[in-house]
């Protein structure tokens, strides 16, 4: 669906171009300045939520800018055809809009639980972290076993980000980090002498 909005919104911007004295590749530019101040203020506003600091007034104001403008051209490019024109020509910027600030909503709360930053009450100290008793309860048996689950099981059951993966498997299982961090380098050695 992005796919087809965005198509259909640059064509309706690029007969608005065209039909406003610019021609050739200038005419196929000008949409796309449109469409990337709209992609670069999501990316900066995608990089604020990341990091956990405020979003720059200038990255919502030019994210502002960029969808009155893409609306705008498809409203005056519809416009000939009366009211009903220029909703339906409308509508595809709305769409595209619509659907990539969707997107980068879902981006941004899949960083939530991503493990970059701690949660409440997790200073990073043993025991703090909520995970850890979730680790300890999800993996008993492999434990029981002799076995130390590896980062890439803790981030797949637990649905954290690798850095506190790391950490949780560092502090509840804390001989992996000596004995399972040997296996694990002795294991990638063996690979490259046989790939040699």
């Amino acid at each position: 669906m992005i796919g087809v909005a965005a198509v259909t919104s640059y064509e309706h911007a690029y007969a608005l171009v065209r039909a406003h004295g610019e021609a050739r590749w200038t005419g196929r530019l000008v949409p796309l300045t449109v469409d990337g101040l709209i992609y670069a203020s999501s990316m900066v506003m995608l990089d604020s939520a990341r990091r956990k600091v405020p979003v720059p007034a200038l990255a919502r104001w030019l994210l502002g800018v960029g969808i009155a403008a893409t609306l705008a051209a498809n409203v005056v490019h519809g416009l000939g055809h009366g009211p009903a024109g220029a909703m339906v020509a409308a509508w595809p910027a709305v769409a595209l809009v619509g659907s990539y600030e969707l997107l980068m909503v879902i981006i941004r709360s899949a960083q939530a639980p991503a493990g970059t930053a701690l949660g409440p009450g997790a200073s990073g100290a043993p025991g703090d972290d909520p995970f850890q008793a979730q680790a300890a309860e999800e993996f008993a048996g492999e434990v029981a076993a002799g076995r130390v689950p590896s980062v890439r099981m803790i981030r797949a059951q637990l649905h954290v980000g690798l850095p506190r993966a790391q950490r949780v498997r560092a502090y509840t299982f804390p001989r992996s980090a000596t004995h399972g961090g040997d296996i694990t380098r002795r294991r990638s050695s063996q690979r490259r002498h046989q790939r040699k």
